[in-house]
């Protein structure tokens, strides 16, 4: 998993031998990307005024940008466990966690797995978890059939309305 973090998260790996990560002095806060484009994107104008005053933790969500996996589970439980694993070998053991749209999705599961590791959430856009009903009407309000259909185009079109969706105004 890839991760924006800290400067004062890695050590100069020449003057030590044991880790090469650090356990920052501020509260930590990570912020969970959406469905529509990768964390440091995602979050770019917010990163700055919060890592004043947090220790500020930007992961790219498996499957986005330079995240990857052989596992085909696409899941936020699975994201969640994922990210779980992930804060824990970068010192992470208590965090504030804000989620967007399917960061929030991830956000909800990690808190309910992971409570000893969440401090406290915020999330905006998002609902406790995607049923099969609201996909099927979110998709049908839309225009499309599949999710798939609508979250990889193949055509221009379908790109500007995926991003039509996803972005609040125009870049």
């Amino acid at each position: 998993m890839n991760f924006w973090v800290p400067s004062q998260t890695i050590k100069n790996p020449k003057n030590d031998t044991k880790s090469n990560t650090s356990k920052p002095k501020k509260a930590m806060v990570v912020l969970v990307h959406s469905f529509a484009t990768e964390g440091i994107v995602t979050w770019q104008f917010q990163v700055g005024s919060l890592a004043r005053k947090y220790a500020v933790y930007v992961p790219d969500l498996l499957f986005f940008g330079e995240s990857t996996t052989d596992v085909s589970d696409r899941s936020p439980g699975f994201q969640a466990e994922c990210l779980a694993r992930a804060l824990g070998k970068l010192g992470v053991d208590k965090c504030i966690l804000a989620g967007f749209s399917h960061g929030g999705m991830v956000a909800f599961k990690m808190a309910e797995r992971y409570s000893e590791l969440v401090q406290s959430i915020l999330v905006s856009g998002s609902i406790l978890v995607m049923t099969d009903s609201i996909s099927a009407e979110s998709l049908r309000r839309l225009g499309y059939s599949s999710s798939s259909e609508l979250l990889l185009p193949d055509s221009v079109k379908g790109l500007k309305a995926l991003l039509s969706v996803t972005l609040y105004k125009k870049l």
